[in-house]
C-alpha cells in the first residue's frame, strides 16, 4: 500500500496531469494495461525480500558480479535523488499556491520533516504514519467526484484501447509506463519485506521457515494487488480530472503538478484546486521517504552496512546518513538554476536505463533455487514478470528512439 501510494508522487501527478490535459480520456486504457505488469513485478520484489531475508541489492551482492551491482545502485542513487529534488520542489510550489510565502522555505521544511520522521521515529510508529498518509490520495477521489465526467466515455476508452503512432502519443505512453514501473519501488518493496521479517517476533526468511510460506505468500499477494490497484486507480482519477477540466477547455500543456493545480483554479473552482494541491503535498510526504529510503537500502546492502529503519540511528549511521545526504542534495537541487522538467527527463532516462537490466536480473534470480530455495516463481507469475520486463524494454527503446 505504501509503495503504491508513493508511486503517485508529485512527479507522477505531473505526468498523469499532462496525459489527461493533452489527450483527454484516450489514454485511460494504459492504466488498466499496466496494472497486472506493475503488480506482478512488485509481488516478485516482495517475494525476494521475504524468502531470502535480504533486499534486492543484498541478493545481487551475494550472487552476481560486483560491477553489475555498482552500475545498478549508482544509477538508482542518481535517479532517486533527482526525483526526490523534483518532488520537494512540487510540494513547495503546492504549498505556496495554497498559502503564499516562500516556496524555497517550504522545500527546506518539508525535507527536514520527512528526513526527521524517517530517521528518528520508532519503526512501528513510522510505518503507521506512512500507512495513514496514504489517505492523502483520496484527495484525487474527491476532485474527480466534483467535476463533470462522462463516465460512459471513460469506461469505453479504458476497456477499448485506442492507439496512435504520433510521436507525442507514444512518448506519453512511455512516460506513464516509466512512472508506474520504477526501480526505486522494487528496492523499497523487497527491503521492507525483509525489514518486517526481522522485526516480527518468530518470523524468519521463508527459506529457513517454509511452514510460514502459505500465510506469508497469501498476505503478499493480497497486499500487493490491493496496493497497486489503489495506486493505479488514483492515477486514473488524476487523468480523468484533468481531462474533464483542462482538456475540454483547451489547456493541453502541463509540465508540473503545481501547474496542473493552478490551471484547475479558474476552471474547476477553488475547492478542486485546493484539494488537488493538498494532495500533491500529501503524496510527496510519502514519496520523499521512499525515494531516500530505497536509496539507503540499496547502497547499504551493496556495501554490507547495517541497514534498516527499525535500527537506532547510532546503530546504522551510514544508512541513516545516506537518507540525510540524499534529502540534502534534493534541497540543493531546488536552489540551483536547474530546470525541473529537464531534471525529471534525466531521472526518467536513468530509471529506464536501470529498470530493464534490473528486471532481467530479478527474473533470473527468482528462478534460481540457490537464491530462492523451494520458492522459485510459479509459472503464471513468471510469465507476467517476463512480459512486464519485455514491455519495459520496448518502452525504453522507444524512449531513446523518440529522444
Amino acid at each position: 500500500l505504501i509503495t503504491g501510494a508513493s508511486d503517485d508522487d508529485p512527479s507522477g501527478i505531473a505526468t498523469y496531469s499532462q496525459v489527461g490535459a493533452q489527450f483527454g480520456y484516450s489514454m485511460t486504457w494504459v492504466m488498466l494495461f499496466s496494472y497486472p505488469l506493475m503488480a506482478a513485478i512488485q509481488e516478485i520484489s516482495a517475494r525476494i525480500g521475504r524468502v531470502t531475508g535480504h533486499g534486492i541489492a543484498g541478493n545481487i551482492r551475494m550472487h552476481y558480479p560486483a560491477w553489475l551491482l555498482r552500475v545498478i545502485v549508482g544509477l538508482l542513487l542518481v535517479a532517486n535523488i533527482i526525483n526526490l529534488g523534483a518532488d520537494l520542489g512540487g510540494m513547495g510550489d503546492a504549498l505556496f499556491l495554497l498559502v503564499g510565502g516562500s516556496a524555497h522555505l517550504y522545500v527546506v521544511l518539508f525535507a527536514v520533516l520527512c528526513a526527521g520522521l524517517e530517521i528518528f521515529s520508532r519503526y512501528e510508529r513510522y510505518v503507521s504514519i506512512l500507512k495513514w498518509g496514504t489517505l492523502s490520495l483520496f484527495a484525487y477521489v474527491a476532485t474527480v467526484l466534483v467535476v463533470k465526467v462522462p463516465w460512459s466515455q471513460v469506461a469505453y476508452d479504458t476497456l477499448v484501447p485506442s492507439f496512435s503512432w504520433k510521436k507525442d502519443y507514444v512518448v506519453a505512453i512511455v512516460a506513464v509506463l516509466g512512472t508506474t514501473i520504477s526501480p526505486y519501488l522494487f528496492f523499497w518493496q523487497a527491503s521492507e519485506e525483509a525489514e518486517d521479517e526481522r522485526t516480527e517476533p518468530g518470523a524468519q526468511p521463508l527459506m529457513l521457515a517454509p511452514k510460514q510460506a502459505p500465510g506469508e505468500m497469501h498476505r503478499i499477494r493480497l497486499d500487493t494487488y490491493l496496493g497497486m490497484g489503489f495506486s493505479n486507480l488514483i492515477s486514473l482519477f488524476i487523468i480523468v480530472t484533468t481531462a474533464a477540466t483542462l482538456n475540454v477547455h483547451g489547456i493541453t500543456d502541463i509540465q508540473t503538478s503545481s501547474q496542473a493545480a493552478e490551471a484547475l483554479r479558474p476552471i474547476a473552482g477553488i475547492f478542486t484546486f485546493a484539494v488537488f494541491a493538498a494532495g500533491i503535498i500529501g503524496t510527496g510526504m510519502l514519496a520523499i521517504p521512499v525515494l531516500a529510503g530505497s536509496a539507503a537500502y540499496a547502497l547499504g546492502e551493496a556495501l554490507d552496512w547495517s541497514t534498516g529503519l527499525a535500527r537506532q540511528p547510532l546503530d546504522a549511521k551510514a544508512f541513516y546518513g545516506t537518507i540525510a545526504v540524499a534529502t540534502l542534495i534534493g534541497i540543493f537541487i531546488n536552489f540551483v538554476d536547474l530546470d525541473p522538467i529537464k531534471a525529471l527527463f534525466w531521472s526518467a532516462v536513468l530509471n529506464g536505463v536501470v529498470a530493464v537490466p534490473l528486471m532481467v536480473v530479478m527474473m533470473l534470480m527468482t528462478m534460481r533455487p540457490k537464491v530462492m530455495g523451494a520458492f522459485t516463481l510459479p509459472r503464471p507469475l513468471w510469465v507476467i514478470g517476463w512480459l512486464s520486463t519485455a514491455v519495459m524494454a520496448v518502452t525504453v527503446t522507444i524512449m531513446f528512439l523518440t529522444w
